[in-house]
């Protein structure tokens, strides 16, 4: 139930799991994919009563890790169909300090804008650290790798409403 997702393309019923996500995303970044997979999870509910048509999704997020937008373009094509945007300054300077960092999502369909938001205490200091250094060790990128498969596996089993808060800030819906 929790690691995967269903939408509509043409009123046809796609569902993609976590695996199929990370198989499309080539399996670098699997924290990031679980953020994407969770944050569509999480604010797909508040865009419609009932399944989304993933073609008229648009995105704006700070997130611009290549899993969270692998895991985006998989679901929905906003990259295919150039309705995705990436815009880092819509977030806070870093997760750690000031939330949300770059793990923000808007998703906009037909009228209605639901934002997501990372709760506190799901991205581990260590993690940020280590993604922000330049010139790694060995011992330190071995390190970092194994803490995005970490995040990955502690996150995917959990709800989406555990990790991120979700909003509406629009509806114009008739």
């Amino acid at each position: 139930m929790h690691d995967k997702i269903t939408v509509l393309e043409n009123g046809t019923e796609l569902t993609f799991t976590f695996d199929q996500l990370l198989t499309f995303h080539g399996g670098g970044f699997p924290g990031g994919v679980v953020h994407g997979l969770k944050a569509m999870q999480a604010a797909f509910p508040l865009l419609s009563d009932g399944l989304v048509e993933r073609r008229e999704i648009s995105i704006l997020t700070a997130f611009s890790g290549p899993g969270g937008r692998d895991a985006l373009e998989a679901v929905t094509r906003s990259l295919t169909d150039d309705r995705l945007t990436v815009d880092r300054s819509i977030g806070g300077k870093d997760v750690i300090s000031d939330l949300p960092g770059p793990y923000l999502f808007r998703f906009s369909y037909r009228g209605r804008t639901a934002e997501a938001t990372i709760k506190a205490g799901h991205v581990r200091e260590e993690f940020v650290a280590l993604g922000a250094k330049k010139d790694k060790s060995p011992e330190e990128i071995t390190r970092h790798e194994a803490l995005k498969s970490e995040m990955a596996q502690r996150l995917l089993p959990l709800p989406a409403d555990e990790i991120y808060n979700v909003r509406v800030l629009a509806d114009t819906q008739a």
